[in-house]
């Protein structure tokens, strides 16, 4: 049994590093700099309505709920929101591109597509890059390439990732092999919310290392090689999961019971069982559509979860909270 990618790739992301020729690198501390790089970023996209319109969030002008939300949903980066005096975000109407104003580059402009699809994120990505050049040339170098804050990404300054579920391969304790493999072909694995971050629900970013000496053809080929790899590996060891008994079955369905009946959750206990129940809907043990799981990835986290609470005052606790959120789409079996 060899799953369909989008059983086991969540989301293709690209993310571009550039930073304006004109301007010292990094604006923490140089507020003037911070405001000129987001009213360039917004007249070189011309805010509108429409689908491909983009949409500006000042972080200093959220709660501290709303920024984590967007974080939730991976539209902008953890580092952003430790930048969020001088930080913002111009996010088109439609979700898949966010381009991130004053982390520690001067724009971080990324394209985020479902299933196995890096070629087309790159392309989303590099049409908002084209139009954010228009304003304004960006730092090169002719032997470098791109210039940026971190050495790391110089060069092309792309980091292509695929977000994959891999839960068989972390139960059978090969996730460790897997990194150390990885690695050797300059490629690195990460959790749900990239650098340093735990693989929450058994999710793991894979993405380039370095942006230097490679293209971006070449980038885009490696990841998507590794990721095809490792869909492979989880399929087998899902086969003979499924082959050897109840085990596998009876996990899913007491995580499916749980999800459906639970009266309070926190989140990493929910994360454990979306990822047994996402397990069983790819491999066909519980009918729900993967679309409505996958939603739930964002839709019951933390921040989601404490904005229902404030909006719903019978409700008096963030897990309470969860477990409604979870209950209502699982029960509306919403596409």
């Amino acid at each position: 049994m060899t799953l369909n990618s989008d059983q086991i790739v969540v989301s293709s992301r690209v993310r571009l590093a550039r930073n304006y020729y004109d301007l010292p690198f990094s604006n923490v501390n140089r507020p003037d700099n911070a405001r000129l790089c987001v009213e360039r970023a917004q007249k070189a996209l011309s805010i509108s309505a429409d689908s491909e319109g983009f949409s500006l969030y000042n972080l200093r002008d959220m709660n501290k709920m709303d920024q984590l939300s967007l974080m939730e949903q991976h539209l902008i980066s953890r580092d952003l929101l430790t930048h969020s005096e001088v930080g913002a975000a111009l996010i088109r109407n439609d979700r898949r591109v966010s381009v991130l104003v004053n982390e520690e580059d001067h724009l971080r402009i990324q394209a985020m597509l479902d299933c196995l699809a890096l070629p087309e994120a790159a392309k989303l990505a590099f049409a908002a890059e084209e139009k954010l050049a228009e304003v304004c040339d960006f730092s090169f170098d002719n032997q470098l390439g791109y210039l940026t804050a971190c050495p790391t990404n110089a060069g092309t300054g792309m980091r292509a990732s695929l977000m994959l579920h891999l839960p068989m391969l972390t139960r059978c304790k090969q996730m460790g092999n897997v990194t150390q493999s990885v690695a050797k072909l300059g490629l690195t694995i990460r959790g749900i919310y990239g650098e340093g971050s735990e693989a929450l629900g058994d999710l793991y970013q894979v993405s380039n290392q370095v942006t230097l000496g490679r293209t971006e053809e070449e980038l885009i080929q490696a990841v998507t090689a590794v990721g095809r790899q490792l869909i492979d590996m989880e399929s087998i060891l899902r086969q003979r999961a499924l082959s050897e008994g109840l085990d596998l079955p009876d996990g899913v369905w007491r995580s499916f019971g749980i999800l459906s009946y639970a009266k309070q959750m926190n989140d990493a206990e929910f994360m454990a069982h979306w990822s047994n129940l996402r397990l069983g809907v790819t491999m066909g043990i519980v009918s729900v559509p993967l679309s409505v799981v996958d939603d739930l990835l964002a839709l019951a986290q933390d921040a989601h979860a404490r904005k229902f609470k404030h909006s719903n005052s019978d409700l008096v606790s963030t897990d309470q909270a969860r477990c409604v959120i979870i209950q209502s789409k699982l029960s509306t079996r919403e596409v």
